[in-house]
């Protein structure tokens, strides 16, 4: 009886121990699977999300991508990826001559530009998103000049940008400042731009490796022009065409609204630069470099004679005088293939 008693007992035990392997080895293929699961998972999150991009040190605005998005492409339905840091079709040295007058046809046919003046690369994403904006009145002539030779400029650097011409209306001192903080507002209503160039019309790049995009620093993009002898003027030259991020922009409070006439609005402006801590980044010379239209003294843009004054208070009136207090009023506005032209009406100086 006692032996019949322990034999049952030891198949009892067998089976439960039989019982408690077949649980473990179930729970182990579970746990097994359900971990590769979650590799799986991970793996094809990280290739979503991980879009292969380039980089150099001291050039794309930290934050530039933050708005622009891999896309894809509809034709060929695939991820198309970030442009790169030197785009590929630049062609460097430029021939760019005045002489003879230019025509626009071939441009105001180019399917590649949009309503507005506006362009984006199809190939690849472009890391920022830049408005050119020129201050304007009475330069017809070198407007053509502007379009015929920025827009193939501009589409072999693979930016995606707008053109916007900020025309002061009536025939009051000019007032170049004003008009480039009207050109952020207006240019801000229409796309999500992180980076604008400020140009002045009668200036050509003649090297398309002086790339218009943003960089870490506030970049002063007309280096050497043919009006000083290709050379620097002085150190704190940032005239011409610059280059400002919308942080660096707003970290200064724009431009200074109250320089009419000519003279002393970019010295105001290196001022405001330096006050809030941040330097002047440069192409190469040799690279820098860029022509200027001959041209006559525009009427209503004499000298100012307030200029040097005003500039020795920079760090007194920076924080009212700028983008916090613009005031203007829009008079009209025209679209065409090459630009967005907006004609304001940004009143009057107190005096002169």
């Amino acid at each position: 009886m006692r032996e019949f008693s322990r034999c049952v007992l030891n198949r009892r035990c067998t089976l439960l121990v039989l019982v408690c392997l077949l649980v473990l080895m179930f729970f182990y293929v579970l746990n097994s699977d359900g971990s590769r699961v979650r590799t799986a998972s991970l793996t094809r999150d990280r290739e979503l999300t991980n879009v292969p991009v380039t980089s150099a040190r001291n050039s794309t605005v930290p934050s530039a991508r933050n708005s622009t998005v891999p896309r894809v492409d509809t034709q060929t339905n695939q991820l198309l990826q970030y442009c790169p840091e030197t785009p590929p079709k630049l062609e460097g040295p430029l021939y760019v001559e005045f002489s003879e007058p230019v025509k626009l046809d071939s441009l105001l046919k180019d399917g590649l530009l949009s309503l507005g003046g506006r362009f984006t690369p199809s190939e690849c994403v472009s890391q920022q998103k830049v408005a050119l904006i020129i201050p304007f009145r009475d330069r017809e002539l070198h407007l053509k000049f502007w379009l015929f030779y920025m827009h193939p400029i501009l589409q072999r650097q693979q930016i995606d940008y707008g053109i916007y011409i900020i025309e002061q209306d009536g025939d009051e001192t000019f007032n170049r400042a004003k008009l480039l903080n009207v050109g952020y507002v207006e240019a801000l209503k229409e796309y999500d731009y992180n980076c604008f160039i400020f140009s002045d019309v009668d200036l050509i790049p003649t090297d398309d490796r002086n790339l218009y995009k943003c960089y870490e620093q506030p970049r002063h993009l007309s280096v050497a022009m043919d009006k000083f002898g290709f050379k620097l003027p002085y150190n704190q030259y940032f005239g011409g065409v610059s280059a400002l991020s919308k942080e660096q922009y707003l970290k200064i409070n724009g431009f200074p609204n109250n320089y009419w006439g000519w003279g002393g609005e970019d010295d105001d402006v290196f001022n405001r630069l330096s006050l809030r801590g941040m330097s002047i980044s440069r192409p190469d010379h040799n690279i820098g470099r860029c022509k200027m239209i001959r041209h006559a003294r525009d009427k209503m843009n004499q000298p100012n004679p307030h200029r040097f004054s005003q500039i020795s208070h920079t760090q007194n009136t920076m924080d009212t005088d700028g983008i916090s207090s613009l005031r203007y009023s829009v008079v009209g506005w025209e679209k065409t293939r090459l630009y967005t032209k907006i004609i304001v009406d940004i009143g009057k100086p107190l005096s002169l």
